[in-house]
């Protein structure tokens, strides 16, 4: 429960940061903040599942490791935002950490896909919605290089639509994590019990 809600709220914050009319109407620090939230919740939900991970299921500890490898990579891009950077710091500390961010939540999402390709049919639906949700933080990533010599993205109707995409597809995942471990939880328990 407390994975998926971590995930959930994570998911929120990047879905509200992410909408055009959110930043007009607050400050760009409480912007960018919004999204550092988000970041610190994705990884205390990766930490946490990772910790719970079987180390028998190796696809799955594998994904969990790689997810969280990615989250403290948007860590990084999501605290560089926060600052006044010039050119070139932007492109490394935000663009360059958001891309390595987005590769590792698409691996992680290819071997939980590759995890649950015999596991009932929650498991990969949230699987499944993850690797949307992946695909479209990475069409983020991409749109969000920077003109050379500014700080401005190249596309930012990209970049938020592809974040908005896919924090609204790790907030299905989330929704349907507690279904799935609800599930899991009866089918362990012995008939009768």
């Amino acid at each position: 429960m407390r994975l998926g809600l971590l995930f959930g709220l994570g998911s929120v914050c990047f879905a509200v940061g992410s909408l055009p009319l959110y930043a007009a109407r607050v400050a760009p620090e409480v912007a960018a903040w919004t999204f550092v939230v988000g970041s610190v919740l994705f990884t205390s939900a990766a930490a946490l599942q990772l910790a719970g991970t079987p180390r028998g299921r190796r696809l799955d500890r594998w994904a969990a490791v790689v997810q969280l490898v990615g989250t403290v990579c948007f860590n990084v891009s999501t605290f560089a935002a926060t600052r006044d950077l010039a050119a070139l710091p932007a492109r490394h500390l935000v663009w360059a950490p958001d891309v390595y961010g987005s590769a590792c939540f698409l691996v992680a999402s290819v071997l939980a896909c590759a995890a649950v390709r015999r596991a009932g049919p929650v498991d990969r639906r949230v699987a499944a919605v993850n690797l949307a949700g992946s695909v479209a933080f990475g069409a983020a990533a991409v749109a969000a290089r920077y003109v050379a010599g500014t700080t401005q993205e190249t596309n930012v109707a990209l970049v938020n639509a592809g974040t908005f995409a896919g924090a609204v597809c790790f907030l299905a995942g989330a929704a349907l994590l507690p279904v799935g471990s609800a599930r899991e939880r009866a089918a362990a328990r012995p008939a009768g019990g």
